[in-house]
């Protein structure tokens, strides 16, 4: 923080005494003596900016950088406006917190405010919370809200993302919900599997669209089978392949939940990322997490605060369904600015590019002997298999400096595509293919 001055030595002495104390010494006199640092620590001599300067870089240029990326599985490179870095960079507005003290952090609660209202735009949800961790927490938070006293059952499609998956189940562990895979059929959730397993005790069903291969889910007729039976539909959704689907609330949905790396966010080696959640107004007080409100004063002066805080488990403990503590308050200001400097237009253009590179591709490496493995439509990733091992392409393709799909087997490969992608990328992917597969 540019405005970060510590305290001077005079200063430590004038506080030292005005609490009553004359040394540091005195006033850490109660710490027993056998546990405290006797000398220096065996640290070298602080360097200069400079130099500290040349040490990282040398350190960050061991990373291989790649300027063509067609992996995605949970995280995606998109373009992100200059405007967002700047925004975030202020440091009056440089926390991952959400702010207690509501008298003097309007700007923070402003900004968390405005992305609440934005992720239910793009959902066409109710109602959305502050932010979580990341998009598996989300997803692990909304099927726990769907937990009743006689429904503690979870089915989860084995088409959603692995990870994800595995938060969910290791979440219903601890808080005493039972969980199922339903299978996959044709590459997408097996509806009629669901159908013949619905019962009573079933809380929800979590699945994703489009799915962990990028193929789309048929949410409308899931959503139909889940109500029927009295129970809840968790959706997780890629946030970029809203700027042209239906909503999830659209498709009937009970709560939308997904990472909102997408949406301004860099790659960042894996984080720090955001987990998106929006509900029904019937589900609102199940939603974890901080909900910040718009409201009016005294003077008729707009104002944000905290509300619905009496579900924090800090508050009613005994009765908290989560014990989710913090929010991505920086992660979702970034998402914010980004929302707002693309637009509906600028979202729909990054989602029509992201498909229609993805289906270019596909169709290129098709024509290398590759099999898409994709039986219905896909947005922006697609499973190919070939007879050449999918290490051999992936490293052809790294001698130069692509960083191709990601190797699901010996021989299948997932791809992503997004608008960072050129056609002249993807005709050297191709071409590199064709050419791994000729010899």
């Amino acid at each position: 923080m540019g405005s970060y001055v510590p305290s001077t030595k005079e200063e430590q002495k004038q506080m030292l005494q005005d609490i009553g104390f004359q040394s540091m010494e005195e006033l850490f006199a109660s710490i027993p003596d056998e546990v405290l640092l006797k000398g220096s620590l065996d640290i070298p001599e602080g360097k200069s900016e400079l130099e500290v300067r040349r040490v990282l870089e040398g350190i960050a240029a061991e990373n291989k950088v790649y300027p063509s990326i067609f992996r995605g599985a949970g995280a995606y490179r998109h373009y992100i406006p200059a405007m967002v870095k700047s925004v975030i960079s202020k440091e009056n507005l440089q926390t991952a917190y959400t702010p207690y003290q509501a008298e003097i952090s309007q700007g923070i609660l402003q900004s968390i405010f405005e992305y609440q209202t934005m992720i239910c735009e793009l959902t066409g949800m109710d109602v959305s919370n502050a932010s979580v961790y990341d998009g598996a927490t989300a997803a692990a938070e909304g099927v726990a809200m769907c937990r009743e006293r006689k429904r503690s059952k979870a089915y989860i499609s084995s088409t959603a993302q692995p990870e994800v998956r595995e938060v969910i189940k290791t979440y219903c562990f601890g808080n005493g919900m039972e969980t199922e895979e339903i299978p996959e059929k044709d590459g997408v959730t097996d509806t009629e599997w669901l159908k013949s397993h619905l019962d009573k005790e079933t809380a929800c069903v979590y699945i994703q669209h489009p799915n962990y291969y990028g193929t789309l889910e048929n949410p409308e007729t899931v959503a139909e089978a889940v109500h029927e039976a009295g129970a809840k539909l968790v959706m997780g959704v890629n946030p970029i392949s809203l700027g042209i689907m239906k909503t999830p609330a659209e498709y009937g949905a009970d709560v939308a939940v997904g990472d909102g790396q997408p949406l301004g966010l860099p790659l960042s080696f894996g984080g720090p990322y955001l987990g998106f959640m929006a509900c029904t107004d019937a589900m609102k007080r199940k939603l974890p997490g901080r909900i910040v409100g718009q409201t009016t004063d005294r003077n008729g002066k707009t104002g944000y605060v905290l509300t619905l805080q009496a579900r924090e488990q800090h508050i009613r403990r005994e009765k908290a369904s989560s014990n989710i503590c913090s929010n991505q308050a920086l992660c979702a200001l970034a998402v914010g600015v980004y929302l707002a400097a693309m637009g509906e237009a600028g979202l729909e253009q990054a989602a029509v590019s992201s498909m229609s590179g993805a289906h270019y591709l596909a169709k290129g490496l098709a024509e290398t002997g590759c099999t898409v493995e994709n039986q219905g439509e896909f947005f922006h990733e697609f499973v190919t298999s070939s007879e050449v091992p999918a290490e051999k392409i992936l490293k052809a393709l790294d001698e130069q400096d692509i960083l191709g799909g990601l190797p699901l087997d010996d021989r299948r490969i997932l791809w992503c595509c997004t608008e960072m992608n050129t056609k002249e990328e993807m005709d050297r992917v191709i071409r590199t293919v064709r050419e791994v597969s000729e010899c």
